[in-house]
């Protein structure tokens, strides 16, 4: 493993660039409030979402991998806080990056590489619903219970006459399970329950003590004290692999070594007790606040990029002004997900056929399509699944409708997106056409949905719509093209 020469503590963490208190960059405060373009949730049609956890979302891209998105949501005490912390996500996610580079001589793990700051492409393993956490020192929830009287955790028992952030004896492996709330358990309750097999659990904790004297290691090089920690184990192949995180401010807990030899009582918390010392200090009525002042905020966001520059000796890359767009910049790039998006949104599998002869076209460009069934007479209250999907996307989207007869379609879609809707009926013939365009025309007011009875139009015009570069320099050479056609038509019919 790389050796790194020792570095300072918290408040000297200028030297790799890591901002004061005062200045934190891209923070910008609005009407009393800190705001950014933070990443706080990801909705993209061309994945399929596999889970949405605290912190982390889940897409899949094929059967063997998956997307992880590190979010800016913070989680304390079970619960999400509805402020976000700025740039969190891409200190998560590169931190855990670092960290499974540095352990795979320990134990295999499900990452592949970094896609954004904030997101990993994983293989996909099959997790085990037990997080296993190692404790070097008293502290926290541990040392609330210890005050009270409680002697054992988890099954592990803890010594008499401890005083409050002392190490233990040797680091103890304190698993919980992974439910709604995570629940103290014995080894011995584990395998009883069904969680997991004896041998997998022992292989489960060798590893974890493993990783923790790696990571302490690393880390008192650097000033840093690893208190505790959580690992998460999967199987590949029915093999055990590291999965999740490791060694993050999410899920260890942090002491500048310096502070704690100074004043062990009182030491410097580098992670996310800092706000959860806050929800303490402020709880009302036995319930913890939901949301963090701007102070706060900034204090945070200082201590996860600190913490980043501290562990890899690395400037943490600057936080992006329009996080969405870059995100979808790396997706793309990296052919996770088309640059554009087209929904065809149908009333029956009647239309199907009207349907494809837009899909065959829009495909030629390169733009993903799907093909969706919905009736707004019919079957109305589904509509509101599909405006979700395609509200909040990730990527440029555009929507065509397609409903003949008493067209409610497009209106219903264009009254609920805020992306172009074009509606294409499905006319039989020119009598249908006559009497049943009024319904795709004649819109209500703020419901701007465009009528184009010509499918390939409608596939045109959905795709000029996206408003893509790439496709704005195709358009443009087709129709300089189509121009010079006319051009030479008009000299042959001329005789010139």
């Amino acid at each position: 493993m790389k050796k790194h020469p020792p570095l300072s503590p918290l408040d000297r963490g200028a030297q790799l660039g890591c901002e004061p208190k005062s200045k934190i960059q891209n923070l910008k405060l609005l009407k009393g409030r800190l705001v950014l373009n933070c990443i706080v949730n990801i909705v993209t049609p061309q994945l399929e979402k596999i889970h949405s956890g605290k912190v982390r979302e889940s897409f899949r891209v094929d059967a063997q991998t998956r997307l992880i998105v590190a979010t800016d949501r913070l989680s304390s005490f079970d619960n999400v806080l509805e402020t976000p912390v700025p740039g969190k996500g891409a200190v998560l996610n590169q931190l855990a990056a670092f960290w499974f580079e540095n352990t795979r001589d320990i134990i295999d793990n499900h990452f592949i590489k970094l896609v954004d700051p904030n997101v990993s492409l994983v293989r996909e393993a099959t997790p085990i619903r037990v997080e296993m956490i190692v404790r070097g020192y008293i502290t926290g929830s541990a040392w609330r219970g210890y005050q009270k009287g409680k002697r054992a955790l988890s099954g592990a028992d803890m010594p008499e006459g401890m005083k409050k952030n002392q190490p233990f004896p040797t680091p103890i492996v304190t698993p919980t399970t992974k439910e709604d709330s995570d629940r103290e358990i014995s080894p011995k309750e584990l395998v009883d329950e069904g969680w997991v097999s004896a041998d997998i659990y022992k292989a489960m904790e060798k590893v974890s003590l493993k990783l923790f004297e790696r990571g302490s290691a690393l880390l008192e090089e650097r000033g840093l004290i690893l208190v505790d920690t959580k690992y998460e184990f999967g199987l590949i192949d029915n093999k055990l692999v590291l999965i999740d995180e490791i060694h993050t401010p999410d899920s260890s807990r942090f002491w500048s070594k310096e502070n704690y030899e100074a004043d062990p009582d009182n030491a410097e918390q580098l992670d996310k007790e800092y706000v959860r010392s806050y929800l303490m200090k402020n709880k009302k009525d036995g319930v913890y606040p939901n949301t963090l002042p701007d102070d706060v905020v900034q204090e945070t966001t200082r201590r996860y990029r600190d913490i980043y520059g501290m562990i890899t000796g690395e400037l943490l890359p600057q936080i992006d002004e329009n996080a969405q767009l870059r995100l979808h910049t790396n997706l793309v790039k990296h052919k996770i997900i088309k640059d554009g998006f087209v929904a065809i949104v149908m009333g029956s599998t009647s239309d199907l056929d009207h349907c494809n002869k837009m899909k065959d076209i829009i495909e030629k460009y390169d733009v993903k399509v799907e093909l969706r069934v919905v009736s707004a007479h019919k079957n109305g209250e589904d509509l509101a699944a599909v405006i979700a999907d395609y509200k909040t996307s990730l990527e440029p989207v555009a929507v065509i409708a397609v409903a003949g007869r008493s067209n409610g379609l497009g209106g219903a879609l264009a009254a609920n997106l805020p992306v172009p809707v074009i509606s294409c009926p499905p006319f039989g013939d020119k009598t249908d056409l006559m009497v049943n365009i009024n319904s795709s025309l004649m819109m209500p007011s703020n419901t701007p949905a465009a009528t184009v009875v010509d499918p390939k139009n409608a596939a045109l015009l959905a795709l000029r719509s996206l408003n893509l570069p790439r496709l704005r320099e195709v358009f443009t050479k087709k129709i300089e093209a189509m121009k010079q056609d006319l051009r030479e038509a008009d000299k042959t019919v001329r005789g010139r």
